[in-house]
């Protein structure tokens, strides 16, 4: 067989910058807009508790394997899942994960374009143009929607016009190192703040008794979509791997990031909750779930920042969406990446033109969805609740009974040497074949199962 052009579509220029991107898009919304305040309605240190657990157990044996796909095959999802097989099923599996991540771009960026419109807005308010802060605040306004949906897709596509190592990689080098150190600054300043201790004890101190099926069920569901698995972005950003990488040793690093950001942020959000409740702001109802649910970040801080008052408010406020925007951007840029490499692998399409073309797309269904923001949950639900469950189920089934872990040894083997006699081999074998495939099945039913009985209740 004919050696595979690497050439065209880039590789990583160093190991550390395909860690960074790897986890920036981990990395993104999910871990400082979705998962503190998830966190929040499901324990508080209980849900860090089997989140942290579900991500080794569960994330990091899926990330492996995807990225074992990708630098095997040095495809993309679609590519890589018909160079590993003569399945005809399985390619279209790859396609819905290549779907999946238009699907979930869509709405993201018009999220996405919500940070900026805080961002302006804390500033709008410090100046006292009260009336200005209120309108580009106004999530509803389907025109200010898109065009501040539009303003972060042009970001996105610029970054990905570069390239792999020009765009991607230079982009995640200089965005990941600032958003650690601005949640770091953050933190300095909220934990010294009136209520944040209660904030720090229900984030720290764990009540086991708190941990229920529906709990676990959201702690997987925030797993893979943290982790960005099951839609192939990691099987693409695998396909632009060295082989002297250690693909388990660099899936580990990215882990313990996704996980660490993950905690980082809760360590932000969690006692900035409970400063805000301490000024007499109501955050829970009487039943203990947040009154806001997952639009607590842009229903309530924003509110808590303008309590601040002076240069102080401004600075945390305007600095806080700053971060949002950073974080939805290193997140964005996979999800473009995804489609972006099908196209130029599928269909030669020469980058540009691909890039251009698939953002052009995603923009004008970002549109849409600007001007009727509901249809955001219902994506959200089929393509990231159930799609990236779904597409890292398949991934299992693929890897461990049509391509076969054997042949995924001799790829890990590459980078790893002393892997046969290691205990990561066995155990990740037994993990990828028996334990992944029924842990997230069982959540597929149980998630099909409760989509079933709204739909008919």
């Amino acid at each position: 067989m004919a050696a595979i052009d690497t050439s065209a579509r880039g590789n990583w220029n160093t190991k550390l910058g395909f860690i960074l991107a790897a986890a920036g898009s981990a990395v993104g919304l999910g871990n400082i807009w979705r998962f503190p305040t998830v966190m929040a309605e499901n324990g508080g240190a209980a849900f860090l508790f089997i989140y942290a657990l579900l991500v080794f157990i569960i994330g990091y044996p899926v990330m492996v394997a995807e990225m074992s796909m990708g630098r095997s095959s040095q495809k993309n999802p679609v590519g890589a899942f018909r160079a590993l097989s003569n399945s005809r099923f399985f390619p279209i599996v790859g396609f819905w994960m290549v779907l999946c991540g238009i699907a979930i771009l869509s709405f993201y960026i018009v999220i996405a374009g919500w940070t900026i419109s805080y961002f302006f807005e804390q500033i709008f308010f410090y100046a006292g143009w009260y009336d200005l802060a209120s309108f580009i605040a106004d999530t509803d306004n389907g025109w200010l929607n898109a065009i501040l949906a539009i303003i972060f897709m042009g970001l996105t596509i610029s970054i990905i016009l570069g390239g792999v190592s020009d765009g991607i990689e230079r982009a995640v080098r200089m965005l990941m190192p600032m958003l650690v150190v601005i949640i770091v600054i953050l933190i300095g300043y909220v934990l010294f703040q009136p209520g944040a201790s209660e904030g720090l004890r229900v984030y720290l101190v764990p009540d086991f008794s708190a941990i229920t099926p529906d709990l676990i069920l959201a702690a997987l569901g925030q797993a893979f979509f943290s982790l960005s698995l099951g839609m192939g972005a990691l099987i693409t950003y695998g396909s632009y791997l060295s082989k002297k990488e250690n693909i388990p040793e660099a899936a580990g690093y990215v882990t313990v990031f996704d996980i660490g950001i993950a905690f980082l942020a809760g360590l932000l959000v969690m006692p900035t909750i409970y400063i805000a409740q301490s000024q007499g702001m109501v955050i829970f109802d009487d039943d203990g779930n947040l009154v806001a649910g997952i639009a607590l970040i842009f229903q309530v801080l924003p509110e808590l920042f303008h309590e601040m008052g002076g240069l102080i408010g401004l600075i945390f406020g305007a600095t806080f969406f700053f971060l949002l925007s950073i974080a939805a951007l290193t997140s964005s840029i996979s999800l473009l990446e995804v489609p972006t490499s099908y196209t130029i692998d599928e269909h030669r399409m020469p980058r540009k033109k691909a890039a251009l073309l698939i953002g052009g797309t995603v923009t004008i269904i970002s549109i849409i969805l600007s001007f009727n923001t509901g249809g955001i949950d219902i994506l959200n639900y089929v393509f990231s609740d159930l799609g990236l469950p779904l597409g890292g189920l398949m991934i299992c089934l693929f890897l461990g009974y049509v391509w076969k872990t054997e042949n995924a040894r001799h790829e890990i083997r590459s980078g790893f040497e002393g892997l046969d006699e290691h205990w990561f081999w066995p155990v990740w074998t037994f993990f990828v074949r028996y334990i992944c495939p029924i842990l997230i099945g069982l959540v597929l039913v149980v998630t099909a199962y409760e989509l079933i009985g709204t739909l008919f209740a």
